[in-house]
């Protein structure tokens, strides 16, 4: 299992090789990078695609003390080092994507591109926030029982999808313990909207017209805050997962994106 120590943590990754101009994928909360594999089966023919499983998430063995979603930035700057990937197109899932943006403002010269998946530069909706803080009481009081899991599924993949079986059983896994902390970084981000326009390098927004997460409209202000943004692509029916849910056209514009960078 390929792994890099990295700031006090044990990283969790996977490279397909290669020498052209890398991609990285980071996954969203509760996921790892496994969710990228319709990408990484796609792409890797003409790409090298790195995948990697963040703090607290997957097979990555993560320090126990608070951290931040810059913190997470500076974990992926020392995977690369690791790796001696100098410069790269970076993106993500949600989760990934705040990763991802925090990365470009703390590394602007090691990144060529960006890749927004369902994500957003600004904090939690309250109305959202309050919901959600109601699920993770529940999950770390009660444990993770089959009908708080289908509404994490409905948020995260979407209503009655057969990707969320697999999902929902490395949930049901998952020591409760090891949610509070995970859970304590997305709710407590900060919002960097304001310095986005820190940011010219060339991105890509890609969002499902049906996500409940992250309304598509988010995604088109993310886009048109950044002043190189090629375009917002809808992916039509798709989730918040639209990646994982509709992979052919989030393969299809991340190829084209790739091609004219």
């Amino acid at each position: 299992m390929p792994t890099a120590d990295v700031r006090g943590q044990r990283i969790y990754y996977q490279d397909t090789g290669g020498t052209g101009l890398a991609l990285v994928l980071s996954h969203g909360f509760l996921m790892d990078a496994d969710q990228f594999d319709a990408q990484v089966r796609v792409l890797r023919n003409r790409h090298r695609v790195i995948t990697w499983d963040q703090r607290g998430h997957g097979r990555t063995m993560s320090s126990p003390e608070p951290y931040t979603y810059w913190d997470s930035a500076e974990d992926l700057a020392g995977l690369l080092d690791h790796l001696h990937v100098n410069r790269a197109v970076v993106g993500g899932m949600s989760q990934g994507g705040f990763v991802s943006l925090r990365f470009a403002l703390a590394h602007q010269d090691r990144t060529a591109g960006l890749v927004l998946i369902d994500t957003q530069s600004g904090v939690e909706d309250p109305e959202k926030a309050l919901q959600y803080d109601l699920m993770h009481e529940v999950w770390t009081g009660s444990g993770a029982a089959d009908q708080l899991l289908d509404m994490v599924a409905a948020i995260i993949v979407g209503n009655d999808r057969a990707e969320s079986a697999e999902w929902k059983a490395r949930w049901k896994a998952l020591d409760p313990a090891r949610l509070t902390s995970i859970y304590r970084t997305l709710m407590d981000r900060d919002d960097v909207t304001e310095r986005l326009g820190e940011l010219h390098m060339p991105a890509i927004v890609i969002h499902g017209t049906e996500d409940v997460a992250i309304d598509i409209s988010i995604g088109e202000r993310l886009c048109s805050n950044l002043s190189g943004c090629r375009g917002v692509v809808r992916v039509k029916g798709a989730g918040h997962a639209s990646n994982v849910t509709h992979p052919e056209p989030v393969n299809r514009a991340i190829a084209d994106f790739l091609d004219v960078i």
